[in-house]
Parts: C-alpha cells; structure tokens; sequence
C-alpha cells in the first residue's frame, strides 16, 4: 500500500491552541463557554475534543461479511400480505424478520392464533431467517404460536422477544397484575429455552422512554432495569442467572443524531457488562436497534429517508447486532413495496457499499464519542442504581418517576431544527404514497391474567415534529 504519512508532512500539526485563539478573535469577545451545548438530560457537549484513548469495552463479535442483521418489519393487517411482504423483503437482501402481532389487526397484523401465524410465516425458513416477534402483552401466547410453527426446530433462530414492561409502561394498564405477567412470561421461556438452544426470550428494550421523550440515560436505564426484571423472573422459573441473561436481548432506539446514538450503544455494552458481569453472566450485549419513530415527519415525509439512514448509518457504527429500519411513510401510514425496498436498501448500502462493517469499533479513540459514551453510561448507571433502589422498574413506573423524567426531557429539547418542517419547508408538499388496508379483526386470546390490573402513569409516545406540522 501507498505510505500516506507524508501526505500531511507539508503541513504545522494542529494544536488546539490556535483553533481557541481563531475562536476567540471570531467571537469578539464572547467567551468560548457560550459555545457548549447540552443533551435533553444535560449532559455537556464540548465545541472541540482532543484524541482520546480506545475504551476498552466488550463490542459484538466481528463478521465482516455480514457485520449485523438487517431486520425487516411487518405490520400490514392480512397475514397473507404480511406473508408476501416479508417474503420479498428476505428475497431482497434482509437477513431477519419482525412481525408486529395485533388480533384487531389495528398496530399489526391480525393474528389470533398459530394457523394466523403460520400463514403470515409460510415459506420463510426459520432455520436460516430469524424471525421476532412484537405481540405486547400477548407475547407468552405468540411465542406459543411461533413454537408450533417452529415444529420445535433446534436450529431454528427466533426471537421471542416477550416484553410485557414495554407494554404496561406505554398503556398505563396492564390487563390483570403486571408481576402476574412477568410470571407467565418466564414460565413459557423456561419451557422453551431447552427447545430452542439459539433463541432468545425477552427483549429489555428502553424505546418506549425515547419515543415519549425521554432521553439517552433513561432509555438505558429502562432497559437495564427490564433486563434485570427480566432475569430475575426466568431465575424464579428455575433457569440460572447466567442462562437467563444470555436469553435477553437489549432494545434500543436509533434516532438521526448518529453521534449520540453511537455513543448511547456503546454506552449499553458498558453497562450491561457491568450488571451481567456481577451475576456471572456473558458480559457482551445483544442489542437489536429500531429507528425512532418520534423524529419522522408527516410533512416532506421524503426527507425521512435522510434521517433513517442517519440513524442506520449510527446504529451500525455504534456495534448493533441488529438493525431494524422504519420506512419514510411511517408517520402517515402502512409502507408501500416502494418504501419498504428504500428502507432495506439503505441497510444494504451502508453495509455493502460504504463498508461500515469493515471496523469492529469504528469511533474508537475519538474525544468526542469516547467522553459522550462515558456520560451517558455514568449517567445511565446512576438512574438504573436509582430505580433499584425504588424497588425495580415496576415500582418506578408505578410512582410516575419514570414518566416524569422523560417529561422532563422532553421540555428542556431545546426547539428541533427539523427539515422539511423548520427548517426549509417545501413551498408545496409533495404527497407520498401509503397502504390503507380495512382492518380485519381476528378472534383472539385474552391477555387478561386473574387479579387486579396494574396502573401507572403512561409513557405515550410522540412524534417532535406533530406540534410544528399542526401550526404550518
């Protein structure tokens, strides 16, 4: 190869010196602080780093053929066109499969039973294209379904995925006590972990702080406090604590600002090495990234495409073992086989053209990612420790703590310079095109659960730009 040290060799090293002293003349005077800036949850952002040294930090095992799973979702109410979304979608580059589970057929597909799932899953080999599901507080059920359709295939990859905290934290209810679905969830884990050697059971997933708001420590901190909650239920089931955190899979949101989302992923290994390591646990993470649903726009929904590949483009380089990519109709409606081919391309350009899984750890050593990675894992270790200390993630949803920091961040967002709404906003929107399917409800199962049910303030979600779109 060609030496390319001599490159710069015509040139004075840099020094931060001089960059402050041309800073101070531009300022006229104002001081240099003025320039700092600070996360939703105040954490500082520095104008300027130096190098720093690498973090040494477990980071996902390197494959450089293929550096993470591109995963694709389905949400369309029939499952037989559920079934040929996903099937085109796996012919067209993705690896892995998400199917959102709804019997009303209202936020998925409607599926009431195993026959429904198998005709939304027929002809997907599940032995070579893992397949996850999203069935809120039906989850112990579907993953029932997902096993007869399995025909309790060793090699079958699934992805269970049951995470009924993320439910009960976004409904503000959980139908029957939320500990009594903890309970029935590790129990059906338990009987299916001998079965099914490479799946895995629970996703502790923070998304639904982020999409209320809330920020990068909180939504670690929810996560880590689900995966604890998580592991603790399939310990009481019988399975031993390093077993059970080897079965969950942390889920974390994947927004445009790509800086923060590299560092908050690299921040998640940190911590999860940490709480993992103390129960004698595997200390590297399994870290499934959905792109943000709060930072897509309804108006110029076109410009979504740029900040969904912002946000793959961050969850690749930050180490996520999976990545699933909305598609830029999201705010308005169910994708188009255009728009979900934009979505999976964009993985596959970031993966086979730019070559962003060609590094293990590509921010490794830069000041600025290296110093943001350790706030917020400071951070996020200090409200994890906090909502332990307040008796577990159940309890601290059910006081409002949780709610009301995502609030809290919420408010302190500085105005978002959002473009195509406020910042250059087209002189005429241009419309795109969306799936309008009649929902078809299908008779379902009851996630009631005997006893009362369990309430606590919900963390709803919310879109950043909603409020400025409905003043345009």
């Amino acid at each position: 190869m060609a030496d390319t040290s001599r490159l710069s060799s015509d040139f004075p090293p840099a020094k931060a010196e001089a960059w402050q002293d041309l800073v101070a003349k531009t300022l006229k005077g104002a001081p240099l602080s003025g320039l700092e800036t600070r996360t939703a949850e105040g954490l500082p952002i520095a104008p300027l780093y130096r190098e720093a040294d690498a973090a040494a930090f477990p980071v996902r095992p390197f494959d450089v053929e293929r550096p993470w799973d591109v995963r694709v979702v389905s949400a369309h109410p029939d499952a037989s066109r559920a079934n040929a979304e996903l099937l085109a979608d796996l012919e067209g580059g993705a690896a892995s499969a998400l199917l959102k589970v709804d019997p009303a057929g209202e936020r998925g597909v409607a599926i009431g039973s195993a026959e429904g799932l198998a005709r939304a899953l027929q002809g997907v080999i599940l032995e070579l294209a893992p397949v996850g599901l999203d069935a809120g507080f039906l989850g112990p059920q579907a993953a029932d379904w997902l096993h007869g359709v399995a025909k309790a295939s060793p090699g079958a990859r699934l992805r269970f995925h049951i995470d009924p905290l993320s439910a009960f934290a976004e409904a503000g209810r959980s139908p029957g006590p939320i500990e009594s679905h903890l309970v029935s969830a590790a129990t059906v884990g338990v009987r299916l972990a001998d079965t099914y050697p490479q799946g895995q059971l629970f996703l502790a997933s923070g998304r639904v702080a982020h999409e209320a708001g809330g920020g990068e420590a909180l939504e670690l901190a929810f996560a880590a406090g689900a995966a604890v909650a998580y592991a603790k239920a399939l310990v009481r089931a019988g399975m031993p604590m390093a077993d059970a955190f080897g079965r969950i899979t942390l889920g974390l949101a994947a927004d445009a600002d790509y800086f923060l989302t590299i560092a908050k992923l690299r921040a998640a290994r940190v911590v999860w090495a940490r709480i993992a390591g103390a129960c004698g646990a595997d200390p590297l993470a399994r870290i499934e990234a959905r792109s943000s649903r709060r930072m897509l726009t309804a108006k110029d929904a076109w410009t979504n495409m740029i900040r969904l590949t912002a946000a793959g483009f961050g969850a690749a380089v930050g180490g996520a073992d999976a990545v699933v990519l909305g598609c830029f109709t999201d705010a308005l409606g169910l994708p188009t086989a255009f728009a979900r081919r934009q979505s999976r391309n964009a993985q596959l350009v970031l993966m086979e053209e730019a070559h962003l899984g060609r590094v293990a750890d590509p921010a490794a050593g830069s000041g600025y990612v290296e110093a943001m990675t350790h706030q917020i894992a400071r951070e996020a270790w200090a409200r994890f420790q906090a909502i332990e200390a307040a008796g577990g993630l159940i309890a601290a949803l059910q006081s409002g703590d949780i709610a009301r920091q995502a609030e809290a961040a919420r408010v302190a967002r500085p105005e978002p310079k959002i473009v195509g709404v406020t910042a250059f906003p087209p002189a005429q929107d241009t419309p795109v095109e969306i799936e309008r399917p009649a929902a078809v409800p299908m008779e379902g199962p009851s996630p009631k659960l005997p006893g009362p049910d369990s309430t606590c303030p919900a963390l709803a979600p919310v879109r950043l730009s909603e409020p400025f779109e409905a003043q345009s």
